[in-house]
């Protein structure tokens, strides 16, 4: 018997596990998306009953690798100032272990005593089999109000509690308009307010690229088809349905650059903040202009990076000069939150900073090795990819709610401007807490940080 066979038979054992029927009874092992083989109604009742065990599955697998509590640093919002940062490691360590006691082992020595966290592995998408778009609650209630419009899935609901998410609405800052800090009024932006709130702060090139990213166009689970998981037809999702007002919400899909669907990881939405710095874009395929991210999403986020079910459920093909440069123009635009501790160089004024954190500082462009990748005087990245190896740590194919653990491979460097704005952390969210990440690479990097380092690593992050 295959590895290929052995896993779809593990799949088949899994999801039977979860209800006697499965919605989608073809093997989620292939190029190709299968198309529906029942019709909608019967997958949705299968799907409806299904739910909530599917949910309870996704539940206790978030319990057994994290704390979940509601911790907020005292004294510590979010650049809206409206929601506190959490606070603390999460990831539950392994019974009998410490931070540092395995910050002092070998990797293959964490790897052949089964030691390494299970936080640290790549996190699940909620039902991997099926996949695609999930929107948390805030996001499918904001829409529903302002434009009735339906972004619940009848199968899943996203699974990270509220108070590890980001704030929502986000704050938008302008590069053009830096006086004005924040120009949201508090709002999220939507095809029904965009105009009133933006008219006059904006070009007009600008304001067409804005509408044309509010304007919902058909999507692999909100559409119009027999396989879409949503009750009723759907005109589709929008690009700031995921980026809302330019930012991340923790809505959550599947890498659309990896085969066959269980080596598919999670893919956390990222924010669209100093898009005008960064040189490449897409976690793992590097396209080299916003104009070619805004392009090609409609075949990669949108579809899967099937251009064969995007040709049957509606694809959008934006027209490049005159739709995609106007989108490219306006997503150009959004800066980072404010970091007013930090000179024009990216290093903080020591006028103004804490001895705390100009000692993490000191640890980040140091001994934490950092800035080997997040450079500060480049908006705290670098414009490449890099394969932190983590399979040194654990055994591959490992799997966890139908994923199988496989390698990350190079990833690209994600700026850490604002970054205190955007949990969870890494490219699948797997980690919640920016505490959790100074133990993270720490551990991947073997950095043996002290505890009073990591705190001070912590209280610098926090200022960026």
């Amino acid at each position: 018997m295959s590895a290929r066979h052995a896993f779809v038979l593990l799949c088949a054992a899994s999801l039977a596990g979860i209800g006697a029927a499965r919605a989608d009874p073809l093997p989620p092992d292939t190029t190709y998306r299968p198309l529906p083989t029942m019709p909608l109604s019967r997958a949705r009742a299968l799907d409806e009953a299904q739910k909530p065990q599917v949910m309870e599955r996704q539940r206790a697998l978030l319990e057994r690798r994290y704390d979940l509590s509601d911790q907020p640093r005292q004294g510590m919002m979010m650049s809206g100032g409206t929601k506190p940062v959490q606070d603390g490691v999460r990831v539950k360590l392994p019974e009998g272990s410490s931070w540092d006691a395995l910050a002092g082992m070998a990797p293959a020595e964490i790897r052949e005593q089964g030691l390494l966290p299970q936080g640290f592995l790549p996190l699940p998408h909620v039902k991997q089999a099926t996949g695609g778009q999930v929107f948390p609650e805030l996001q499918i209630d904001a829409i529903a109000q302002q434009e009735q419009r339906d972004l619940r899935r009848f199968d899943v609901e996203a699974d990270l509690p509220v108070h590890l998410t980001p704030e929502f609405p986000p704050p938008i800052f302008l590069t053009t308009q830096p006086q004005l800090g924040d120009v949201s009024r508090g709002e999220l932006l939507t095809i029904r307010n965009y105009y009133e709130i933006m008219n006059g702060l904006i070009t007009p090139v600008q304001m067409e690229g804005l509408r044309l990213l509010l304007t919902p166009f058909p999507q692999e689970e909100f559409n119009q088809t027999e396989d879409r998981k949503v009750a009723q037809p759907s005109l589709g999702v929008a690009c700031l349905d995921c980026h809302s007002n330019f930012h991340s919400n923790a809505a959550f899909h599947l890498t659309p650059d990896v085969r066959p669907q269980a080596n598919r990881f999670r893919l956390d939405t990222t924010s669209l903040r100093g898009m005008f710095n960064q040189q490449i874009h897409g976690s793992k395929r590097s396209l080299r202009s916003i104009e070619d991210f805004t392009e090609f999403e409609q075949r990669t986020a949108y579809f899967n990076g099937d251009h064969v079910s995007a040709t049957r459920k509606g694809v959008n093909l934006p027209d490049r000069p005159n739709q995609v440069a106007m989108m490219a123009q306006m997503q150009n635009i959004i800066d980072f939150p404010p970091a007013p501790k930090l000179d024009p160089f990216g290093r903080l004024d020591p006028a103004l900073a804490s001895e705390s954190e100009l000692a993490g500082e000191q640890v980040f462009l140091g001994k934490g090795r950092c800035a080997e990748c997040h450079r500060p005087e480049t908006a705290f990245m670098d414009n490449q990819m890099h394969d932190l190896k983590l399979e040194r740590f654990y055994k591959p194919g490992q799997v966890a709610n139908d994923m199988v653990t496989l390698p990350d491979g190079p990833i690209k460097t994600f700026t850490l401007r604002g970054i205190k704005d955007s949990p969870p952390y890494l490219h699948d969210g797997r980690l919640l807490t920016l505490a959790d990440t100074v133990e993270y690479f720490n551990l991947v990097l073997s950095t043996r940080l002290t505890q009073d380092e990591k705190d001070d690593l912590l209280a610098y992050l926090l200022t960026l």
